[in-house]
């Protein structure tokens, strides 16, 4: 579970969407957060490409893994990391703010069965800070 959830992990963060990501996931992969900016994301592969184009938005988009978790008992991972990045590409809510984004998240992969692939993500985030840093809001 750890080799899958951590290539899964670098994939979708350094922006290689699902082209890259399907490999470590069911296809018919969830999603879930608690976010308004993911509000209507419910499959993996529509948030690992949500995470693709942010990197169009922002690319200086960076992140720094802080901590892993494997629980072998529930077949779940945690990951906490933080993304930072510049809103200077064109796209977005409104134009290039030249503003900066540093946010923390964790995701929580759950894996099928046989623990050999993620089935769900839920990402926890507070997107409305991560708006405000960035001249979202």
């Amino acid at each position: 579970m750890r080799e899958t959830a951590e290539g899964f992990f670098h994939a979708c963060e350094s922006g290689k969407g699902w082209a890259e990501c399907s490999q470590y996931c069911t296809p018919d992969a969830t999603f879930s957060a608690q976010a308004s900016m993911l509000g209507d994301v419910r499959a993996l592969e529509h948030y690992t490409n949500w995470m693709e184009g942010l990197f169009e938005l922002m690319p200086d988009a960076s992140y720094e893994l802080n901590a892993f978790g494997v629980d072998e008992d529930t077949g779940k991972v945690l990951a906490f990391g933080v993304f930072r990045g510049t809103h200077t590409g064109k796209g977005g809510p409104v134009a290039p703010t030249g503003k900066s984004v540093e946010a923390d998240y964790v995701y929580i992969m759950e894996f099928d069965q046989m623990g050999r692939k993620i089935k769900h993500m839920t990402k926890v985030w507070n997107d409305a800070f991560s708006a405000a840093q960035v001249g979202w809001g």
